[in-house]
């Protein structure tokens, strides 16, 4: 991969962005695939949605002005893939009684054993969001504040409370 010197400048053709982004995208695959499963809990549209990033990020290639930005770049774009993704086919579906028991708010002698996937799927995206960025996909503080286009102080806030909310979930022993 090209390196780039701080303080240096390079022109990039779009062919050799183009390149540059293609090899990316193949040499780091399963990672995004993984994140976009993150989201939906399906590997079909998980496939889907990476293929319609990809296209999305091949078709507005002339947005990524720094090459060093690639990753946060690309996984904005498959971020904002998986929320749209969601939103356009949200269903509403019939419960049994004892599944929708399950669900329902419980007396506070019933304690039910809830799996940390299943907490982090209950937080709303943006808090889910960065869960999934810091804790399954590594990425720095300063990294999620890019790929969610927020300040580094704002990811801090959401972040501490996205954790709050899943150790009220989960209960006092969750620590990560």
């Amino acid at each position: 991969m090209l390196e780039i010197g701080e303080g240096e400048s390079f022109v990039m053709t779009k062919n050799e962005k183009f390149e540059l982004v293609e090899n990316f995208i193949v040499e780091n695959q399963e990672a995004h695939y993984r994140l976009a499963y993150s989201y939906v809990r399906n590997k079909e549209n998980a496939l889907d949605i990476v293929q319609d990033a990809i296209l999305k990020a091949l078709s507005s290639i002339d947005r990524l002005e720094e090459i060093a930005y690639l990753k946060t770049w690309f996984y904005r774009i498959i971020v904002n893939t998986s929320i749209d993704f969601i939103r356009k086919h949200q269903r509403i579906t019939v419960m049994e009684d004892d599944i929708l028991s399950i669900h329902l708010p419980q007396l506070e002698d019933e304690i039910i054993d809830m799996d940390l996937q299943d907490a982090i799927d209950q937080l709303p995206h943006k808090y889910r969001s960065l869960i999934i960025l810091r804790f399954f996909e590594d990425l720095k503080i300063d990294e999620i504040a890019l790929v969610m286009d927020e300040n580094v102080n704002t990811i801090k806030t959401r972040l501490y409370a996205a954790l709050k909310k899943l150790r009220i979930e989960v209960g006092e022993e969750f620590r990560l």
